[in-house]
C-alpha cells in the first residue's frame, strides 16, 4: 500500500531560486520533504509527498514563487502505487516478455508519462531514474510486459510527450537476452553493473 496519496517534483533553473522556492513551500503546507537538492548543469531538484490537499498547496505556492525558473514541474494528486513505489527506488524484476525503455530531458515529465502508461495499461515498471548524477538531469523509465502492452504503453506516452513538446527517445524491445536482462536486474548503472560472460565469447 503507498505511503503518500500525492506526490510533485519541481525541477530549478538556478540554485537559489529552487532552495528559496523549497522553503517557502515547506512553510505552506504539512508535506513530506522526500528529497531535495542540487543535479546536473547547476539545477536544483525538489521532490514533495503528502496527503493530495497538502501536495497541491504545496505545489501552487512553488508555481507562485518559482515562475519561469521551472524548467519542468508535475503534480500527481493520486499515484499510482507502482509508481509511488519506484519514485521511492523501488525496483521490480524484468521477466519474459518485452521491455519498453523511455528517455526524457528532465524527470517531472517522465514521471507524470510513466502515470499515464500505468493506467492506461498492465505492463510493469521495472525502474525510474530520476536524474541521478550519472543522468544529466534525464529521466528513463522501463517498462516491461507482453508486447502488446508495451507498445500500447510507449504510444501513450510518446503522444503525451510530442504533444507537450518533451524531447523523448523511446525504443522497444520485442525479446531481450538473457544477458541484457540479467543486466538490467541488476543495475542500469554502467558503474554499478556485472560482468556478464556469454557462451562462445571464449577459445
Amino acid at each position: 500500500m503507498k505511503k503518500y496519496p500525492a506526490i510533485a517534483t519541481l525541477e530549478f533553473k538556478d540554485i537559489a531560486v529552487g532552495m528559496h522556492t523549497t522553503d517557502a513551500l515547506i512553510k505552506k503546507a504539512p508535506i513530506s520533504l522526500v528529497k531535495c537538492g542540487t543535479i546536473s548543469h547547476g539545477r536544483y531538484l525538489t521532490l514533495i509527498a503528502g496527503s493530495t490537499a497538502s501536495v497541491e498547496e504545496s505545489y501552487h505556492e512553488a508555481l507562485y514563487w518559482a515562475k519561469d525558473n521551472l524548467i519542468d514541474h508535475v503534480f500527481l494528486p493520486d499515484i499510482a502505487p507502482t509508481l509511488h513505489d519506484a519514485v521511492f527506488g523501488k525496483r521490480a524484476p524484468c521477466k519474459e516478455g518485452a521491455i519498453g525503455i523511455v528517455e526524457t530531458a528532465t524527470t517531472s515529465c517522465n514521471i507524470r508519462a510513466s502515470e499515464l502508461a500505468l493506467k492506461g495499461t498492465t505492463v510493469d515498471l521495472i525502474e525510474l531514474r530520476i536524474a541521478d548524477s550519472l543522468l544529466h538531469g534525464k529521466g528513463v523509465s522501463i517498462f516491461n510486459g507482453e508486447l502488446h502492452d508495451i507498445e500500447a504503453a510507449m504510444d501513450i506516452v510518446v503522444s503525451y510527450l510530442e504533444d507537450k513538446k518533451h524531447p523523448v527517445v523511446s525504443r522497444i524491445i520485442t525479446s531481450p537476452h538473457e544477458a541484457l536482462a540479467a543486466q538490467i536486474n541488476f543495475s542500469t548503472s554502467f558503474g554499478e553493473g556485472q560482468l556478464t560472460n556469454l557462451n562462445g565469447e571464449l577459445p
